[in-house]
């Protein structure tokens, strides 16, 4: 009896044993990692010909608004230079015309900077989809279960084997 009793104690023992094992295993310490998001968009091919292609697409509106301040500043000197020789009504027109002028110019510009920031968002989506997908995959692939942005500034301290831009960059076929 006295055997019996051993052997299921030492059976419990060693399921309890096992089960802490195993527990052990499930709640092991978490895998963190780190990379640089601004460092990493800074590589890609694809970030370099999006702001050549941006340069393009905004060169056309500065170019417009370049023009447009440009007859501003040469009716404002007309004005200035004849000011004093216009009549009353000639005055008004013209103060009228500078003001439609300089508001025209405002309206174009905040259209322009709406527009550029629209082309920049549609040029950059795929290209941050794209590093946001390789930066899963690798962290997936190699275990991690957490991954920081060292660019944000949260980041105090970090080992370099725990940095996944080579990995990255690796895995998105950058050298």
């Amino acid at each position: 009896m006295k055997k019996a009793i051993m052997a299921l104690a030492c059976g419990t023992f060693l399921t309890l044993t096992a089960a802490a094992q195993s527990a052990t295993a499930q709640t092991a310490a978490p895998k963190f990692g780190y990379i640089s998001s601004q460092e990493l968009l800074s590589i890609m091919p694809d970030v370099i010909k999006a702001d050549t292609q941006l340069k393009v697409y905004a060169k056309s509106y500065t170019d417009q608004l370049e023009n447009m301040g440009r007859e501003f500043e040469k009716k404002a000197e007309d004005y200035q230079k004849n000011a004093a020789t216009m009549t009353e009504a000639v005055r008004e027109v013209k103060e009228k015309e500078l003001t439609d002028l300089r508001t025209r110019f405002q309206s174009t510009e905040a259209s322009a900077n709406d527009k550029v920031a629209k082309k920049k968002e549609e040029l950059y989506k795929p290209i941050l989809e794209k590093a946001d997908k390789a930066i899963k995959d690798v962290a997936k692939e190699k275990g991690y279960d957490y991954v920081f942005d060292a660019s944000g500034g949260a980041l105090l301290y970090a080992k370099d084997t725990d940095n996944l831009m080579p990995l990255v960059k690796a895995k998105l076929g950058i050298k």
